[in-house]
């Protein structure tokens, strides 16, 4: 091939094409993806405020890491297994739950809401631990997969967020989801 004809094939090829391979900016990741950092995280932590403080390191390991980044398809996962394993570290880390879910109850009492509406919420609050405890019980790929497909990512990102074969992500979201109901039901669940 001739260097004229080599040159006139490289001017053919749109510059867009070219950027597609590019990493994002950090603004355009932030606004793509920071719902799916803060649900994942929140998914796992099941704290508002937590999961914002997870969602906020995620980002700025973002921002430390992002020319290590190939290109913005590998970004969406990375960000995503990033948020994984903070809010786990977080968790870890972090002393009892439960002072917090006792101030919530002791501030539904004195907020004055009347019997009825203290029922309906401890029923509510009743049902959201049954279904924790019965994601508790389901082993760790099944029970991530099932989260992730939750919140609406593909089988390749479940896949490369997990680092397993997108060939399993299918199956290990039926047994999870089979293994829930299950489970789920001798808790007293509905279903």
């Amino acid at each position: 091939m001739s260097e004229r004809a080599a040159e006139a094939l490289i001017n053919s090829v749109p510059e867009t094409v070219q950027e597609a391979q590019a990493p994002p900016s950090f603004d355009e990741a932030f606004t793509l993806h920071h719902r799916a950092v803060f649900r994942a995280a929140y998914a796992l932590v099941r704290d508002a405020g937590l999961a914002e403080d997870v969602t906020q390191e995620v980002f700025l390991k973002l921002y430390q890491h992002l020319g290590s980044l190939r290109n913005e398809e590998h970004v969406r996962p990375w960000l995503l297994r990033v948020a994984s394993n903070t809010a786990l570290n977080a968790i870890r880390s972090r002393g009892r739950a439960g002072t917090r879910e006792e101030e919530f109850a002791v501030s539904a009492t004195v907020g004055g809401t009347g019997p009825v509406g203290i029922e309906a919420d401890y029923e509510r609050r009743t049902e959201i631990e049954e279904a924790r405890r019965a994601l508790a019980q389901i082993k760790e790929p099944m029970r991530s997969c099932l989260l992730l497909k939750q919140q609406g990512l593909s089988y390749r990102e479940i896949a490369q967020t997990l680092n397993i074969n997108e060939a399993n992500v299918g199956s290990l979201i039926a047994r999870g989801r089979k293994e829930f109901t299950r489970v789920y039901g001798k808790f007293g669940g509905r279903r």
